[in-house]
């Protein structure tokens, strides 16, 4: 646990309880879609993260919507084993597992600031599904974290 104060301090110690127990049920062997979009357009993306026993072990992109202008190979793609985190997108999610995410949610998106509003919440089964931030004033698409649309074990 962080030395430092976060935002939602019980929240998140209940849900990384969640996280380990899911983590030990599916032998740490899960996928989990990260979404993403602008409000600026109808666009929006999805990457999943194919994790087998604690490696990840593909990584996969698609854009969804109307898109014009982008290479057939930059709107969907796939990444296996020895390439994983090799396309360059700056809208895909890297590939990181759960521990990974959750470590982020404590240590950079939940830190408290004065000049950010936080946002944590958790799907039924109280495992992580939007946790980050937005500096205020920011008037379109400044979300830092992430948005996770499932986690399922495989």
């Amino acid at each position: 646990m962080s030395d430092d104060v976060f935002s939602y301090q019980n929240d998140f110690q209940n849900s990384k309880e969640a996280w380990l127990s899911f983590k030990a049920n599916s032998n740490n062997s899960y996928k989990y879609v990260v979404s993403g979009g602008t409000g600026m357009s109808n666009l929006s993306w999805e990457t999943t993260i194919t994790v087998q026993e604690g490696e990840i072990v593909q990584r996969h992109f698609i854009y969804e919507g109307d898109i014009e202008g982008l290479p057939e190979d930059e709107l969907e793609w796939t990444e296996n084993e020895g390439e994983i985190n090799t396309h360059e997108s700056y809208v895909a999610a890297p590939a990181i597992t759960m521990d990974e995410v959750y470590h982020k949610a404590e240590n950079e998106w939940l830190v408290e600031s004065s000049n950010v509003t936080t946002y944590f919440q958790v799907d039924y089964r109280g495992l992580l599904s939007t946790c980050g931030y937005v500096r205020n004033g920011c008037a379109d698409d400044c979300f830092v974290g992430i948005h996770i649309k499932s986690i399922v074990a495989l």
